[in-house]
Order: C-alpha cells, then structure tokens, then sequence
C-alpha cells in the first residue's frame, strides 16, 4: 500500500497543500489532477522521496519512505520532467544501463522490445546526444516495458510525445501492470482510457486555493 498522511508542501511562501490523505493499495491506479502550479509535480516528487515535505509522511507497506530510502526505491520506477538521458550513450545502452543500474537487467531482445514499442525501432545504435526531445523522452518511457517487476510506478505526463500508436500500448501496459496488483501513480492532462479495476483520483484546486481532494474515480482514467 501507497499511503500519504497528513503531508503538507510548501515551494518558497507558497503553500501548495495541507493535510493531505490518501491510501491506494496494491492494484490501483491513482490519477493526480488539476490546473498547472497547484502541486502534482511537488506531489511526485514528494511520492519518490525526492522532495522533503513541511509536515506529514508518506508510507509504503506501512513504513515511512524517508527511513526506507533504497530498500523503497528498489521498488520504485519513477518518470518525471527530466528523462535521465546520457547524451555520450547509445539509445540501447542508456536503456540497457538504467535497468543494470536499477537491478533489473534486461536481455538484448527485451530491450530491443521495449525500444521498438515506444518507437525507437532502427535508433538503437544512435548516439542520444542527437535526438529530439521527444525520442529522448521515449528512452525514458521504455524503461517501463523493462519493469515488469517493480510494484510502484510513478509517472509525470508519460503520454507526452508519444503517437496514437505509442499512446495506445502504454495504457495497455499500464492497465496490465495494475491488474498485476501493483501500483501505478501518474499525472497526465491527456484524457487517455485505462482499463483498471481500481481507480483513484487526487484534484488539486485551481484559484491559489491550496485545496485538494482523494476520491474514488468511477470512470476510466
């Protein structure tokens, strides 16, 4: 189980959120909402442990992550802004040194699979350094198809620069990984279909509120 109690941020004076709980057990997929500045991203990050909050805790299997910190974080597939790619490697090797460096080492074909459904089929031999901001961000999202095992994923817009195609075999990928019974926690302001038995919603209030909600979500996210 993901828990959040009574977690508080604040970035610079700014109160982003106060009193904050939820729980999402395993198999559910949890959709963070709202307007832009209200907090999703800090929210994330807080969820990863990257982020100190002012007050309250987040929990995994009932244990506070800061006190966790690796054992946490081997569980743990987190894909935010910044797609972790080094320019001086090839599209392969970057996928293929995430995965030895995150203890879970893929075989030459698995990660020929994983490039090949995010679409990076043909640029595997291709020095990160020259591709687009979008292909940089598919090496990012691949590492998903290689993570199989870990039973958190934590994800900030992954639907950004994907294809129709690309779009569809994520959701899928991401419905299949909850109905696994893990937990997929994500921000996304794409309303994409996702098909999984147990559904969570946190909305950030716009207007400089601070407010913020936990409900059960009824619909597909």
């Amino acid at each position: 189980m993901l828990e959040v109690v009574d977690l508080t941020c604040e970035r610079g004076e700014r109160s982003l959120f106060s009193g904050l709980n939820f729980a999402a057990p395993s198999g559910t997929l949890l959709r963070i909402a709202g307007p832009n500045g209200t907090g999703k991203t800090s929210l994330l990050r807080i969820l990863c442990g990257l982020l100190e909050p002012v007050a309250g805790e987040v929990r995994w299997h009932g244990r506070n992550v800061r006190k966790l910190r690796e054992d946490y974080w081997k569980d743990l597939v987190y894909v935010g802004h910044l797609n972790g790619v080094k320019d001086d490697l090839t599209v392969r090797e970057n996928l293929r040194v995430n995965a030895e460096v995150a203890g879970r080492p893929a075989s030459a074909g698995r990660l020929a699979d994983a490039l090949e459904r995010v679409g990076l089929a043909g640029f595997e031999d291709r020095m990160a350094r020259f591709l687009s901001q979008g292909q940089r961000r598919r090496i990012s999202l691949a590492r998903l198809y290689v993570s199989e095992t870990a039973p958190l994923w934590i994800l900030d817009e992954p639907f950004t620069a994907l294809d129709v195609r690309g779009v569809a075999g994520l959701s899928t990928l991401i419905g299949e990984h909850v109905k696994k019974g893990n937990t997929v926690a994500l921000v996304t302001h794409q309303e994409v279909p996702i098909d999984a038995p147990r559904r969570q919603r946190v909305e950030f209030a716009g207007g400089g509120s601070g407010a913020v909600s936990a409900t059960e979500e009824d619909a597909a996210c």
